[in-house]
């Protein structure tokens, strides 16, 4: 081939086309590009000719230069580009192997492209090459000169190689240096200096540290234990500039040295000079960065030990080297002892911090137990440090930091108050408010906060850290009692003392404006976090009523804020989510603690209050419209930044990405207004006021523009607020309508989640109106298309299988996290949408995408994925998924089920590892465990809907999918364990569990699709373990009747009643149409155990229901479950059920008896119970039982329609299918003819009509007709034959069959018949249905029933015509 297209110039014609697109002209063959490019790459790469030729022409290199940079955002046109120049550029170095292998004279033969490994570690290639010749084979090694041997260097060399061969390692040769015998086998020439001895034990890991714990424990002097510690945490830090992946040799060794006791007598008592602290600085600074070294493989002994230390009951000297005492604070004059003290508490602080977070994997119970205890106690501590002075504005910035910052790790573990003997929890929870309040106010409210200074930037952030993570633990500590007003601080200044301050969180609000976007983002948490309760609404309301558009107005204007960050308008989402959750006033209500948000128009005077209020809101700030252009740019890229000049505004004013005058303005904090237009009070909450609607700005879409980042890129995040410098500053009397700037500012997706969770608050409370704006802005079909399920499944590869190049491990587990959180909070409102509002989600273009990134968010393996965070985090997500998937099919089951079938199959082996996955996590994760399963039940059922409604509109029986997916052959191991798994999990569930129902109405929907469950089922005795647990349960009902005072049966919901509803219901599916299973259950005795529960189940009609429901089941097409029924049985049966009859001696007299005193108004068990008996009909043995019963009698006593009624009843009906089945032989014709009036009974009823089943007593009529024995009976009354007769002339074709059928086997050899059917009516009749017929219907072939028809005619003219 390549010779081919070698002789048809096909280069030259692609360097043309390359030469054609570069041109001004271009655009027109722009489409060729790519495939040139790979056509002369594959050329390239098999003619090594070509490569030589091509890489001499300059202006090759050139035109592929120039077609890179044209197409420079085509990844795929680069990555071409750059695989050609590495075959050009080194040819050379490729060919180098082939100089010396062919002569001249002979041409070399093609060959594979391969480049020295050289070259690999020289350059990153974009292309993967085969490598050759790690080591030049044409390298020269030149031996070493006698001179070059004789250096002191190379002898000290050999000498130390030469003793570590002898001795056979350097352990070996260590011992033989301590001993006291040495033996000198060697010259002396090779014998080790003292200088080689001691470097040999330093570099010998666990000689030098053992030595180094020998110094210590003979140290006379503070200076030789410091070194011997400081030599310790050398061997540290080498351990971790090997770049080894597993623990250092250091740490191995340490485990199995007695350090801590060398270690010990430090750590147990108080410092006593400076350089004690010194001493204890040294060692502390050791054990840190032990503690850190050893996280990933940690040490129970280790840490431990180290909380045994901080939690002894006598002294407990470094928790009390946290706070000073009055004579240390006395000291505080000397600048040497002070520094020396406050590196001191740093490095304590740095080590309890060290602590906390190495404990985060622990699971040990004593270590944990350990913890608690010892989180609390320093958590006091850390309180006596906050409070070590009176007056905040004197504290020590850089010590007070510290302190919070601990206080701030601290606090982030749930339940760190809770384990003080002697301080309540909650108590503990006050003091720290009552601190850290006293610190944000004295550093930040009463200084204006931070907008002309940098001064306690740390603080204020480390103090509203701590107190968010409060809120979280008064809220678990608190209960039931009112913590809130702790909050509280009071509003106005101090010189007003005759006006009574106002109490309030208004010290929260001028920390949403702060110019650190983490303050703000914090800050609006703890603003979320209190919100959640009623009461935090109204006192954070009530706190901006001074404020202009009030607390909504604030939040509003902070989430629809374009220049903020994504994290800080999320907490605002969430806060406004909080305010939604409190039902509002649709009017003015006078003494209601919460009116919802309050809009007054300055132009009509008119004012809103609660729902109407909040429309008008949302609609005046544009809302809807903003939150399309937020999900429009939506950036699922990995948040890390990165200085690509191109993704910025190459035309921004302000910008010049062309120089580096100022390249501190890409890394600048989000500006909110221009800085031409700032002044120092600026940053204040008086910006959110609401100006009048005729002042209103319009709403302003984004603008397309060269800002937009490439959808290709992963590794870039361009933080909102950049380009502040063109942001234009909203007036002091903006708009809360926030106009969109034109300039694009990018959204993560945590944002949209919010949106999201938003949006569904606002359902709940406005389905309506939220569903019309919804609706008109697309936002559930842009919502629904960020989903990416690719996109997932390659973060996920790429965290399996981590190369070196890949990005660091945590960006990528941060963007899988924020990806799922997404997914989560969309699912949840794409179920209110259902719930709501189907139509939203219900279209065509918008399921089937949908329903792909589902199944492929659920197929996505997460074997080998390490992080726990991230693997809680997919089964939250899933568990919603399942959820959403379930909601689907139960609102719109026939729409979506196709589609969700379809995508089942292609990943049906996944999805089946899926479930049994999820069933596995029944312990650990009951969430989706419930959701999957539930999923796979609601899918099953609506399948199993759907192909009963097909078999009874059309006459094929079409087999349901999901059962072929579960019995095909191919999948026979999949679908067993399926099966396996949910049956497992049923067995091994308590019968109190909650998830055993979930499991067996799981294994119910699979029993009754699926054949291969119900061999599975059988084969692991389901029915036996079934009919053992109903023989239990009929015991225990027994024993329990006799014990005075308690009821037999309490109520529905008793436990033992659930448990033999569930038993029964997973019997009837796995006998449903099954007739091996039938046999089991008749083995193991079905017919006489139900018999025994007859009385227990007489009084409960649901239990009765369901009952009859497996006597259907089980007597259908099985002639021996009929008789069985037939056979009697004997037990105990308690007194209580004598009421509703006494017991039969048979199951079958029981049911008879049911049927003939079953009250008109329970139709359900009245019609399963003739369901059973039209099944039992069937059978000789129990026709025989119900004949000898005087069971029929009970027809005769139905009675008609009367009036204008002309409908026959329900029960009615049913008797007529009931005789139907017994005229099907007969034996049960001759049980029909002998009731008295029962044929003029039926032909009185087929003058009626009924809408399921008109034509029954025909049918029963026609059947009769067959036998011989009962044709004079039906020839004796004329009304019989007027009615037959009369069928012909009917507009049912139906009738017309049944009438001719029966007329015809009537006649058939008996010649009374054929006498008295020649009588001119009925003649006349015959001829003109006959003549009828064969105009009607000339194709005959079409319809088999229209030719079964005019052959009864045709037979029946013959027949009256003959002699």
């Amino acid at each position: 081939m390549h010779a081919v297209v070698k002789k048809l110039h096909l280069t030259d014609k692609i360097i043309e086309y390359l030469n054609e697109c570069v041109g001004q002209e271009g655009k027109v063959v722009e489409c060729l590009v790519q495939p040139c490019l790979t056509l002369l790459r594959k050329l390239l790469c098999g003619d090594p000719v070509m490569r030589v030729s091509l890489s001499q022409q300059s202006s090759v290199l050139t035109l592929l230069f120039r077609v890179s940079l044209i197409f420079h955002e085509d990844c795929t046109v680069v990555t071409e580009v750059g695989a050609l120049f590495c075959l050009l550029l080194f040819d050379e170095v490729s060919r180098m192997d082939m100089w010396s292998v062919n002569p001249p004279s002979k041409p070399s033969l093609p060959s594979v492209f391969s480049l020295p490994v050289s070259v690999f570690r020289r350059y990153h290639l974009p292309v993967h090459v085969i490598g050759h010749h790690a080591v030049s084979p044409y390298s020269i090694v030149l031996p070493l000169s006698a001179d070059c041997l004789a250096l002191k260097p190379v002898s000290d060399m050999l000498k130390i190689a030469w003793n570590l061969s002898w001795y056979h390692g350097s352990d070996n040769l260590l011992k033989q240096m301590n001993s006291e015998t040495k033996t000198q086998e060697f010259l002396d020439t090779m014998k080790l200096s003292a200088e080689d001895i001691l470097t040999l034990k330093i570099t010998h890991v666990a000689s030098g540290l053992q030595d180094c714990l020998h110094s210590i424990a003979e140290a006379a002097t503070h200076r030789e234990v410091r070194a011997a510690v400081t030599r310790m945490s050398f061997y540290l830090l080498n351990d971790r500039l090997s770049l080894k992946g597993g623990p250092g040799s250091c740490g191995a060794t340490l485990k199995s040295l007695a350090w801590h006791t060398a270690l010990n007598r430090f750590l147990q008592v108080l410092p006593a000079s400076t350089e004690d602290e010194k001493l204890l600085i040294d060692i502390i600074h050791f054990l840190n960065k032990l503690i850190k070294e050893q996280r990933k493989n940690y040490s129970l002994e280790l840490l431990n030990w180290i909380l045994e230390l901080l939690l002894r009951h006598s002294a407990n000297p470094l928790l009390d080297l946290l706070v000073l005492t009055e004579s240390q604070a006395r000291e505080e004059t000397d600048d040497i002892r002070t520094a020396v003290r406050q590196q001191l508490q740093k490095e304590l602080i740095a080590l309890f911090d060290t602590l906390l977070l190495n404990f985060m994997d622990v699971n040990d119970r004593k270590c944990l137990e350990l913890l608690y205890v010892f989180q609390t106690q320093l958590a006091l501590k850390l309180l006596q440090c906050l409070k070590v002075t009176d007056a905040p504005h004197f504290y020590g910035l850089p010590s007070l930091e510290r302190t919070l910052r601990g206080m701030a790790n601290l606090t982030a573990f749930p339940g760190w108050s809770s384990h003080s003997p002697l301080t309540k929890p909650l108590d503990i929870c006050v003091k720290y408010l009552s601190g850290l309040l006293e610190v944000i106010t004295s550093f930040y409210v009463e200084r204006g906060g931070n907008a002309m200074s940098f001064m306690g930037k740390g603080v204020t952030k480390s103090t509203i850290l701590c107190l968010l993570h409060l809120s979280h633990e008064m809220m678990a500590q608190a209960g039931s009692l009112e913590w809130m007003s702790l909050w509280f601080l009071p509003l106005g200044s101090h010189s007003e003392e005759h006006i009574p301050t106002q109490q309030g969180l208004a010290w929260l609000i001028p920390l949403w404006v702060d110019r650190d976007p983490e303050v703000r983002f914090t800050s609006l948490g703890l603003g979320s976090a209190l919100t959640t309760l009623e009461t935090g609404c109204v006192a954070l309301a009530n706190s901006c009523q001074n404020i202009s558009g009030g607390l909504w107005g604030t939040v509003v204007n902070i989430l629809l804020d374009q220049s903020e960050c994504s994290m800080v308008r999320r907490e605002a989402a969430f806060i406004f989510q909080n305010l939604l959750v409190i039902p509002m006033p649709t009017e003015i209500i006078k003494d209601h603690t919460w009116q919802g948000p309050c809009v007054h128009d300055e132009d009509s005077g008119l004012s809103l209050i609660g729902k109407p209020a909040l429309q008008a809101l949302l609609y005046h700030c544009h809302f809807y419209e903003h939150l399309n252009q937020m999900v429009k740019h939506c950036y699922l890229g990995r948040c890390v930044f990165d200085l690509n000049f191109s993704a910025f505004d190459r035309n921004s004013e302000g910008n010049d990405l062309n120089g580096l005058d100022d390249s501190f303005k890409f890394w600048r904090p989000p500006s909110r207004i221009s800085s031409e237009d700032q002044d120092p009070n600026s940053l204040s909450t008086s910006e959110t006021t609401v100006a009048p609607s005729s002042e209103s700005a319009e709403f302003q879409p984004l603008v397309q523009s060269t800002t937009l980042l490439p959808e290709a890129s992963h590794d870039q995040f361009v933080a909102q607020g950049h380009q502040e410098s063109t942001s234009p500053r909203p007036p002091h009397d903006s708009s809360l309508s926030a106009p969109l700037p034109k300039l694009c500012v990018f959204v993560t997706p945590s944002l949209l989640s919010a949106m999201c969770s938003l949006l569904d608050n606002l359902l709940m409370i406005a389905p309506r109106d939220t569903a019309k704006a919804v609706r008109q802005a697309h936002l559930i079909e842009l919502l629904c298309s960020i989903a990416d399920a690719t996109l997932i499944q390659i973060c996920v590869q790429e965290l399996r299988t981590l190369l070196p190049s890949s990005p660091p491990a945590e960006h990528t587990q941060a963007q899988v996290s924020f990806l799922l959180e997404y997914l989560s909070s969309l699912s949840r409102l794409l179920q209110s949408c259902l719930l709501v509002e189907p139509d939203l989600v219900i279209q065509e273009k918008l399921m089937k995408p949908l329903i792909t990134n589902i199944i492929g968010i659920l197929t996505i393996c997460t074997k080998d994925v390490l992080d726990t965070e991230l693997i809680s985090a997919f089964y939250l997500t899933w568990t919603h998924l399942f959820n959403l998937l379930a909601t689907l099919l139960r609102k719109t089951g026939a729409i979506t089920l196709p589609s969700i079938t379809v995508a089942l199959a292609k990943h049906w082996t996944a999805m089946i590892d899926m479930f049994c996955k999820c069933v596995s996590l029944s312990a650990t994760c009951p969430a989706l465990y419930t959701a999957s399963l539930q999923f796979l039940s609601v899918l099953l059922t609506e399948e199993a809907k759907e192909h009963l409604q097909d078999k009874s509109k059309t006459s094929l029986c079409r087999s349901p999918a999901m059962a072929s997916l579960l019995d095909k052959s191919q999948e026979n191991q999949n679908s067993q364990r399926l099966s396996d798994v949910i049956l497992q999990c049923y067995e091994e569930k308590s019968s109190k569990d909650i998830l055993k129902r979930v499991a067996a109405n799981a294994l119910m929907s699979l029993l009754a699709v699926s054949r291969r469950a119900q061999k599975r089922a059988l084969e692991a005795n389901l029915i036996d373990n079934c009919m053992e647990q109903m023989k239990h349960i009929n015991a225990q009902l027994n024993l329990d009747s006799l014990r005075p005072g308690k009821a037999a049966l309490k109520k529905k919901e008793d436990g033992v009643i659930k448990e033999l509803s569930i038993a029964m219901q997973l019997l009837r599916n796995c006998l449903y149409q099954n007739e091996e299973c039938k046999e089991a259950a008749l083995e193991a005795h079905l017919v006489p155990v139900l018999h025994s529960l007859w009385p227990w189940i007489l009084m409960d009609d649901s239990l009765m229901q369901i009952s009859l429901q497996l006597l259907c089941v089980y007597t259908a097409n099985f002639p021996n479950g009929c008789s069985s029924l037939c056979w009697s049985s004997c037990g105990q049966h308690p007194v209580q059920a004598a009421h509703r009859g006494a017991l039969g001696n048979s199951l079958m007299l029981c049911v008879l008896k049911l049927a003939s005193q079953m009250p008109l108004e329970n139709t359900t068990v009245q019609q399963m119970v003739f369901m059973l008996l039209s099944n039992l009909a069937l059978s000789h043995d129990c026709k025989g039982v119900i004949q000898k019963s005087n069971f029929l009698q009970n027809f005769l006593s139905l009675a008609l329609p009367k009036g204008r009624n002309k409908h026959l009843s329900n029960l009615t009906i049913l008797w007529l299918k009931l005789l139907l089945n017994i005229s099907f032989g007969e034996d049960g014709q001759q049980m029909i003819l002998r009731l008295p009036g029962c044929l003029d009974l039926l032909t009185e009823m087929s003058k009626y009509k009924h809408r399921s089943s008109p034509l029954l007593p025909l049918l029963i009529f026609h059947n009769i007709c067959f036998s011989p024995a009962n044709k004079p009976k039906i020839l004796a009354n004329e009304k019989v034959i007027t009615v037959l007769a009369g069928c012909l002339e009917s507009e049912n074709q139906n009738a017309q069959r049944i009438g001719a059928a029966a007329l015809w086997a009537l006649i058939y050899n008996y010649q009374k018949a054929k006498a008295a059917l020649k009588s001119p009516s009925v003649k006349r009749r015959v001829d003109e249905a006959y003549s009828l017929a064969k105009k009607t219907f000339p194709n005959l072939e079409e319809n088999p029933l229209n030719a079964y028809y005019l052959k009864c005619l045709e037979n029946l003219v013959q027949l009256l015509n003959s002699s």
